[in-house]
């Protein structure tokens, strides 16, 4: 019999892995309301970048107090580096920089056409086949996506058109590296995984940012320092993690299938947290994309 971790596998959709993925799910969703807000205050690399780093530092020391090893393997450096690069490095900056040129909103629902590549992506390197159910989900989802995009009346205009290449970037990047995980697994703790990954993804940007960037720390409002804490805990140490937990027990298209409700809840939270548009379009995307994560954890 194949280790559920090991190529060619046929990973079972259990509850613990379901449960993990809505953690991430609505960590990451509140986290792009929260991440806009802060970058009219902080440069994106500086943001990103020192949040990322700090929230590898507390997941680090949750690691040793929990007792999970921190030792990487030799034989593990060379994917762990590929892994951090993708599915943190990339996705941060590119997101982060996305965010200048477009709404919360819209960067969202770029940001998330990464289950279309990671479902086309595991097929050829996995070999897992899309079935009917899969194929559905994607469909559902995807018309949630429109329900939006009319709601906004989204024009890919001169002015947004580099955001929308880094988000589709960073979309690309974490879709791979989310199929690569699966092909060839870390077998590390789930906390000291995600330390080790966002550090190395986070600490470039850090220095890079401090170097090149004009940062005003002293500018941030009492509510700016909780978001700001908010995105260093909530989005690394709780959600990265329970992300890394998810991805070891489902499927790679089931878990970036389902990380679909995240758009829903960064535009909703947007509506209320930054007064973007909440209406008929919203709620019909609301109700197509939840019917496309449902359809996909039954496949």
């Amino acid at each position: 019999m194949t280790p559920p971790n090991q190529p060619g596998a046929k990973t079972r959709i259990g509850p613990a892995g379901l449960a993990f993925l809505a953690i991430t799910s609505v960590g990451w969703g509140f986290n792009w309301p929260v991440t806009k807000f802060l970058i009219g205050y902080l440069p994106p690399l500086t943001l990103r970048g020192t949040t990322g780093v700090l929230g590898a530092i507390l997941l680090a020391i949750l690691a040793l107090v929990w007792r999970q090893s921190l030792r990487v393997p030799r034989a593990y450096w060379g994917r762990l580096v590929m892994a951090a690069i993708l599915n943190v490095g990339c996705w941060m900056v590119l997101m982060g920089f996305a965010l200048v040129y477009l709404p919360a909103s819209e960067a969202t629902l770029v940001a998330y056409t990464m289950p279309v590549w990671a479902s086309l992506l595991a097929w050829p390197i996995l070999g897992e086949r899309p079935n009917l159910l899969r194929v559905l989900a994607l469909l559902m989802a995807f018309a949630g996506l429109a329900a939006i995009l009319g709601a906004h009346g989204f024009a890919a205009s001169l002015s947004k058109l580099p955001g929308i290449f880094m988000a589709l970037g960073g979309a690309l990047g974490f879709a791979l590296g989310t199929v690569l995980a699966k092909k060839w697994p870390l077998h590390l703790p789930p906390v000291s995984s995600a330390a080790w990954q966002i550090g190395i993804g986070c600490l470039p940007i850090a220095i890079t940012g401090f170097l090149i960037d004009k940062s005003d720390f002293a500018g941030l409002t009492a509510n700016g320092w909780l978001l700001f804490g908010y995105s260093t805990v909530g989005q690394f140490c709780v959600a990265y993690v329970a992300w890394f937990a998810a991805l070891a027990r489902l499927p790679a298209s089931v878990a970036a299938i389902g990380t679909m409700a995240v758009p829903v809840i960064g535009v909703v939270t947007s509506a209320f947290a930054l007064h973007e548009p909440l209406g008929i379009g919203q709620i019909a995307a609301l109700v197509f994309t939840l019917a496309g994560v449902a359809l996909a954890t039954q496949s």
